[in-house]
């Protein structure tokens, strides 16, 4: 019989921040990066364009976890309010059922762009959540 292959969990992952793991985060979205499309037509070509890549963009990297007296990510988000942007290399790292890490989408260049601080509501039971969202300007699927 051949090993199954089944999808790995959301769940299951690690965030690093400049070689060091930072434990916590509960939700991790804007692993993207897309193409400009620019269009291009000869001139006695009929069939229509041709379509060609342009710039390339990356996704803005938004990170979430409950709310402590950790002040890490406002320290950071600080640095851009102040004038001296801190820029980080990181990455995330997706683990199998044995926690081992399988996959690993690495960003250079990142800076916090958004800090928001966590939703208050007293009709509610559910934790204080804070976020940023990371510019960054590369990334890459290690092998």
């Amino acid at each position: 019989m051949s090993p199954r292959n089944d999808p790995f969990g959301q769940y299951n992952f690690l965030i690093e921040l400049d070689g060091v793991t930072s434990a916590g985060f509960t939700e991790v979205s804007g692993l993207n990066t897309e193409s400009d499309i620019m269009e291009y037509r000869e001139g006695n070509y009929i069939g229509g364009v041709h379509k060609l890549p342009g710039l390339i963009k990356f996704g803005q990297l938004t990170l979430k976890r409950g709310y402590t007296l950790n002040q890490d990510l406002w320290l950071w988000r600080k640095t851009t309010l102040e004038g001296a942007t801190e820029r980080r290399n990181g990455a995330i790292v997706l683990l199998d059922e044995s926690r081992q890490p399988t996959l690993r989408w690495e960003f250079f260049e990142a800076w916090v762009s958004k800090y928001e601080g966590p939703a208050l509501n007293a009709t509610t039971s559910e934790a204080a959540i804070e976020s940023i969202e990371l510019a960054f300007e590369n990334l890459q699927l290690a092998e």
